[in-house]
């Protein structure tokens, strides 16, 4: 038996070689000249069926097979060369290749270019280019529908016509560029003397938007907090020049790093609300978490380091104190205000959390407004340092010894050193990039799958940019037969057809499916653009989006 199946095996294959030449033959010559020099003649094999009709009842269950290609050769009554090349598989499907150009200066002086870079870079006037071709072009601005751009080869033609030759054209630009570096310096000496002057007669440009952001929200708990901060300071130094107590020394300096730090917020919540400019492009909303971080480190270091020094040589050289009625009183005033100013901090930070829908303990240790979170924290501490301080100054005046008010100014200096210590970190965690809530990235994400033309997305990305903006990022996988169905709509199908029908040829098949080709990616990009546009609309608080096509 398995001889005969070896037989009839060797009789299939060779009928198969028989085919394939007879198929070759006929395809060779029923194609013209012009056609054997524009496509390679690499056939392959998919399914039997598939390139000659008819059918062996032992082909279908060989699972490799062998195509046959010819290379024709036009001398006298031509000849012909077998070459074999292996296919994997029947899964794949008949497929002729165009052979593969090289896409020279022919295809790249095709590209579009704006006005404003061929004047800038073809030393081109205005009137020079009312006399081109011009083409309107999707604009990637939301502001704008379309735009204006002209044909790069015609740009070229234009300078070399207006300029005599390349070289006049690049001695033109050699010189513009030297008059751009002088020009720039020029602009640096008057913005110097700008500032200067300003400096010394007042900058009068009206600040509206800057002074406003102090009259509610973050920017009044900072205010509230400096007036009240600097009165107790003002006093505590008093008591302490009055009492020698190194307790009251601490909360004295205490206050005094609590009023500098707070000064250095309102400096940080000015410069935030500034208008994004081309070196800064996503604006200057860090610029709370950068003052709220050096507030940090200054509480550290001035706060913490000279409540340690003064309590540390307060054990070591013990020192007798005065009457502390006085620096009670002061105290008990300082009490009353710094709870007020942390009302006022808790008041604001629980209206913030309640409109971010978070609860008050996340929105505090997520460091989510970084000016109010330095002021609750601050208070925080100064009402626990008061009590830190009465208390120990209490046990001095009871028993006499002034030992236990060191340690109440070392109580204090630990306290300072922790509130820094969590400032730096929480600040540090928001300037580094984090991640807005995972419920909001979900939302986003949903938003963009429920959409018709996307297959998938991957790589999100959503950063929080401080002041409630947010920047999304997504790799987008879009279903091509729905951005191009959605660019068939638009068209009329007779001329379409009529277009189809008279392709004859490789060159006009080529011509055709570039058109569309070039349109459908158009229709790709406004797809893009819908999405972005539909993101923000949905959700206000994300101002950027940058989604990649896969």
């Amino acid at each position: 038996m398995l001889p005969g199946l070896a037989a009839a095996t060797a009789a299939h294959r060779c009928s198969w070689s028989s085919l394939c030449r007879l198929h070759l033959r006929c395809r060779a010559a029923a194609r013209g000249s012009s056609e054997r020099q524009e496509w390679q003649n690499v056939v392959t094999l998919g399914s039997f069926s598939n390139m000659v009709r008819y059918s062996h009842p032992f082909i279908c269950t060989l699972s490799q097979v062998k195509s046959y290609s010819t290379n024709v050769q036009k001398e006298g009554q031509g000849s012909q060369t077998l070459r074999v090349e292996k296919v994997p598989s029947f899964d794949e499907t008949v497929k002729a290749v165009l052979k593969k150009r090289e896409y020279g200066p022919k295809y790249t002086q095709n590209n579009f270019i704006t006005g404003v870079r061929a004047i800038n870079e073809f030393c081109l006037k205005s009137s020079d280019l009312d006399q081109l071709r011009k083409i309107r072009r999707r604009s990637p601005h939301e502001d704008t529908e379309s735009f204006t751009v002209y044909l790069r080869s015609d740009v070229e033609a234009k300078s070399l016509e207006v300029w005599g030759s390349p070289e006049a054209l690049a001695r033109e630009k050699k010189l513009r560029k030297e008059a751009e570096i002088e020009y720039r310096e020029r602009l640096f000496r008057n913005q110097k003397i700008l500032r200067e002057y300003r400096d010394f007669l007042g900058n009068t440009k009206p600040r509206s938007r800057t002074t406003s952001v102090f009259f509610k929200g973050p920017g009044k708990v900072v205010m509230v907090a400096i007036c009240i901060n600097g009165l107790n300071c003002f006093f505590k130094f008093l008591a302490w020049i009055y009492t020698g107590s190194a307790s009251m020394f601490s909360e004295a300096i205490h206050s005094l790093s609590d009023t500098c730090n707070q000064g250095l917020l309102a400096v940080g919540i000015s410069k935030s609300v500034q208008t994004p400019d081309p070196t800064h492009p996503y604006g200057f909303s860090n610029m709370r978490y950068i003052a709220s971080l050096i507030s940090g480190v200054g509480i550290f270091m001035m706060g913490a380091g000279l409540s340690w020094y003064h309590g540390i040589m307060g054990l070591l050289n013990p020192q007798p104190m005065e009457s502390l009625l006085w620096a009670y009183c002061i105290l008990a005033g300082s009490l009353a205000s710094e709870g007020a100013t942390l009302l006022v901090a808790v008041n604001e930070l629980r209206r913030s959390a309640r409109a971010k829908g978070m609860s008050f303990y996340k929105y505090v240790m997520e460091s989510r407004d970084p000016s109010t979170n330095v002021i609750l924290l601050e208070d925080t501490a100064a009402v626990l340092g008061v009590t830190i301080a009465a208390t120990c100054m209490g046990l001095t005046s009871i028993t006499g010894n002034p030992l236990y008010d060191s340690l109440g100014s070392l109580g204090v200096g630990t306290l300072l050193g922790m509130v820094s210590a969590f400032l730096i970190y929480t600040n540090t965690e928001a300037l580094l990039g984090r991640s807005i809530q995972p419920e909001q990235v979900q939302r986003l994400t949903e938003l963009l799958e429920n959409d018709p033309s996307v297959r998938a997305i991957h790589d999100v990305k959503a950063t929080d940019l401080g002041l409630g903006k947010v920047r999304f990022k997504a790799e987008v996988d879009f279903d091509g037969r729905v951005v191009t169905r959605s660019y068939l709509e638009k068209q009329d199908f007779d001329q379409m057809l009529q277009e189809i029908q008279e392709v004859k040829t490789p060159e006009e098949l080529e011509t055709f499916m570039l058109k569309h080709g070039e349109n459908i990616i158009d229709t790709l990009g406004a797809e893009v653009d819908r999405l972005e546009k539909e993101l923000k609309k949905r959700n206000p608080e994300v101002r950027h989006v940058d989604l990649e096509i896969l």
